[in-house]
């Protein structure tokens, strides 16, 4: 009984404190409705949601690539057929070699003009110093002149033909190292002093300068010999500041290549002045010789340099 009562007098009390403050009334209501929302997902959401093929963990990707094919195995570049300096990165450093064989820049033909300009070259400077080394009677101031001229052209054969198919900046630089090497610390020093050998030789003999064509086109390619040097050096050298710096002194190098390929005929054409129609090689040499290495030698050479001339690097407009 004692229970009973209780339980009336607290249903009494919440009648009497709902009736009092109805807000609770609309408080409880949505208290009972969102507990009747829990059991309808327990109910009917989850296990709907549990029959899907779902996975509850998500499958473990994998980051590893897949093994190579055999084809993705092979080298990029063949390595038949390339020297074994290319293998020792102390040998090509700042040479340019790697790029040069790694990505090759001649184009079809070069190879065959290459090969033709050092066999003419080669027939040409052999010629010359037989000639001049066959009479020992006639050692003399003169024969420097022969001697040093020949080998001061085929100095500049090189210097050209290896900076002709550079385009990497890797071989560009080291091929220009290797053109200044040829052209100003070797060849210009010594086509100087093989004219200085025959004009100070006409001096002690008594004899004028100047009268043969020979003689004339020597003394003048000689002269733009040097005009050529202080061009091309001054255009390079501190980053061309003797002409304003880039892009000006890039500008004064394209004629510095111009005038070369004006100057190289004529020291070629010199030559065959030279050793078809002087004296003194009418004296140590016969006719056949003679037309084979003045004539048909630096014909060949200048047509194989020729055939190698990048146009596109001589842009002028």
């Amino acid at each position: 009984m004692a229970n009973a009562e209780r339980c009336s007098h607290a249903c009494s009390h919440s009648h009497s404190v709902f009736a009092k403050h109805p807000t609770l009334i609309g408080a409880r209501s949505s208290a009972l409705t969102h507990v009747d929302d829990h059991h309808f997902l327990l109910k009917s959401v989850l296990p709907t949601m549990a029959s899907l093929p779902i996975p509850l963990v998500p499958p473990t990707i994998s980051t590893e690539a897949p093994p190579a094919t055999e084809e993705e195995r092979q080298p990029l570049v063949e390595q038949e057929g390339v020297p074994d300096t290319l293998t020792d990165p102390a040998s090509v450093q700042g040479m340019g070699m790697k790029d040069f064989y790694d990505r090759p820049e001649g184009r079809e033909g070069d190879t065959i003009a290459l090969t033709a300009a050092a066999v003419s070259a080669g027939v040409f400077f052999v010629t010359t110093w037989v000639m001049a080394l066959a009479s020992p009677s006639s050692y003399g101031l003169f024969t420097w002149h022969p001697l040093m001229q020949s080998l001061a052209i085929s100095l500049f054969t090189y210097g050209i033909l290896t900076l002709q198919p550079t385009a990497q900046p890797k071989t560009k630089a080291a091929g220009l190292v290797r053109h200044q090497l040829a052209m100003i610390a070797l060849g210009l020093p010594i086509v100087l002093f093989g004219t200085s050998a025959i004009y100070y030789n006409k001096i002690r003999n008594d004899r004028e300068h100047f009268t043969t064509w020979h003689g004339t086109f020597g003394g003048i390619v000689v002269a733009l010999s040097v005009f050529q040097v202080l061009l091309g050096g001054g255009s390079v050298w501190f980053n061309g500041r003797a002409f304003g710096g880039n892009p000006k002194a890039k500008q004064v190098w394209k004629y510095h290549r111009a005038s070369g390929y004006i100057i190289y005929p004529l020291y070629l054409f010199t030559a065959y002045l030279g050793g078809a129609y002087s004296h003194w090689s009418g004296e140590h040499s016969v006719l056949v010789v003679r037309f084979l290495a003045f004539t048909i030698a630096p014909a060949v050479l200048l047509l194989a340099v020729f055939s190698r001339v990048r146009l596109s690097k001589m842009k002028f407009f």
